[in-house]
């Protein structure tokens, strides 16, 4: 079972250290501790930052912040029944 607090957090703190605003997935990889290699995990979800991008809808750019853009990665990944 996915921990969707827990997964939250996890991609918050892997996102905050980007240059905001951000207008491009692009704009993240730098603040990225493992670059697009970058993993999110909780129970049987496990993905990497680049694969999210892939399976994501191309988001609504510009973002001022972590938490705007996590909210939407999770709706994302919530109607895309993955958590």
């Amino acid at each position: 079972m996915v921990d969707k607090e827990d997964l939250r957090q996890q991609m918050i703190d892997a996102f905050e250290g980007a240059d905001y605003p951000i207008n491009s997935p692009m704009d993240l990889v730098p603040a990225l501790p493992n670059g697009p290699g970058t993993k999110f995990e909780s129970g049987d979800f496990s993905m990497t930052a680049m694969e999210l991008n892939t399976k994501l809808g191309g988001g609504d750019f510009p973002y001022d912040s972590a938490e705007a853009f996590v909210d939407d990665v999770m709706d994302d990944l919530e109607e895309q029944d993955l958590i």
